[in-house]
Parts: structure tokens; sequence; C-alpha cells
């Protein structure tokens, strides 16, 4: 099986990271592939940053080349793109957002969600709605970190442990990694905390294996349906038709 797993930025050694969390959490028939976006944000941290990735993501898929792929995820936790991905390509698209938020509430009747900007909290809210699994969520806190700074390990630590009370006052009997760049941490985090902690790369690889193994993929009866072949223009002199790439 192999799966591609998509950074929602241009940092390179944000998709090595997430492709390292993605690889632990795969099954050993599973290969994982990452790919980095030409374009867009060099993090994605607000609105403008956040529509804009999902544009570059979308074209990095429309205009893949590579080995054939049986999965996609989408390492961007609270980005935009999800719908639009899944009329795109054929097979089986897992958002790292809605995938770990469907395993907390497995694990426990609230969740909260730990993330990095303050900024970054309505875009969570938001697909976390669009998704379904709003009316779980406890709280969705913020650490006040930026991405790129969640490569100092201290601060990082220090930062979540603090926001993870605050979510744990609000109720959360779960706590959910609100960022890719968070891969790797929850099972450090979640003996300190004594409570689980999900991290939404390993849930989407493990749910996109679970869905290619049972032989399911997006469904094109109704609001996933192909549209009509049409002339679709992508950028200044550039045009593509319309559907999968």
């Amino acid at each position: 099986m192999r799966i591609v797993v998509t950074n929602c930025n241009t940092t390179r050694e944000m998709t090595e990271e997430i492709v390292r969390g993605a690889r632990a959490a795969a099954g050993p028939t599973t290969t994982v592939t990452g790919l980095t976006p030409a374009w867009g944000p060099e993090s994605a941290e607000g609105w403008l940053d956040s529509h804009l990735s999902a544009a570059a993501v979308m074209d990095l898929l429309r205009t893949y080349d590579g080995p054939g792929y049986d999965a996609v995820v989408l390492a961007g936790f609270g980005e935009h793109g999800r719908e639009g991905v899944r009329e795109l390509v054929e097979v089986p698209v897992v958002d790292i957002t809605e995938a770990a938020a469907h395993l907390a509430c497995l694990l426990g009747r609230r969740y909260g969600v730990v993330t990095t900007l303050d900024r970054s909290r309505g875009q969570i809210e938001d697909s976390l709605e669009l998704a379904g699994v709003a009316r779980n969520c406890a709280a969705v806190v913020s650490t006040g970190l930026g991405v790129l700074d969640l490569g100092d390990a201290e601060r990082t630590r220090a930062a979540f442990l603090a926001a993870a009370d605050r979510a744990k006052a609000a109720g959360a009997e779960v706590l959910v990694l609100g960022c890719a760049g968070m891969t790797g941490l929850q099972r450090e985090w979640g003996q300190r905390l004594g409570m689980p902690v999900v991290d939404g790369v390993g849930a989407a690889v493990k749910l996109a294996e679970s869905l290619v193994a049972l032989g399911l993929t997006t469904s094109r009866s109704g609001s996933y349906a192909r549209p009509l072949p049409k002339r679709r223009v992508w950028g200044a002199g550039q045009e593509a038709a319309g559907g999968v790439p």
C-alpha cells in the first residue's frame, strides 16, 4: 500500500518530520511518500495562509507525476482544502484534523485540541464543525508558539503542558495534537499527563490504511460527484482540463 502525505507549507524539514511520524504509525507493507508544495506559505498560520496552502496542495496533487498511490493524508491541522482534494482524486483522502478528532471520540467523552498560535483556533473550530465532530470538543487551546518554533523542545514542552492543563480544566478527557509539527510527541506527553494524546498524522495514516483495506473511497453520489467536463484556469497562461490529473 502506498500513502502520499502532503505538507501544508513549503518547509521541507517539516515534511521530513511529518513523514517520520507517518512511517512510525504505518504498517510494515505501507510505503509513505511526503510531498511539499512548490509554492505557498512557509508556515500556515492564519486564514490567508490556509487558503493559499489549500490551493498549493491541490495544485501539487493535480500535477503529481510520481508513482501511483492508494490514499492521501492531508497533514495540515485545521487547514482548508479537504473537500477540494476529495473531489480531485479517486483514492481515499484523510485529513489529520478530522482523523484525530474521530479517534479521540473513541477514547473519551470530550477532547481538547492543543495547537500553536491563538489565531489558529477559529480555523480549527470551523474545521471540526464542518467534519461533524465539534460537539465533543471541550476546547481548542493555544500554546502561543508558531509552527516553526516547535523545534525548540524545551519551550514546546513547557507551553504544551500549560495549554494541556487549560484543556483539562475545560473538561477534556483526551488531548489532540493540533499541529502536524507536533507528531511523535504523543507518547511522552501522554505519560506526563496521564491521559490519551492523539497525534493526527498517525491517526490519519491508520484510518487511510483501513479505508484502503476495506476497499472504500470517497462517495461520488452527491457532494463529491464529478463536475461536468470544462476548462479550468489554474494560473496565468496555464489551463488544465477539469477532473483527475
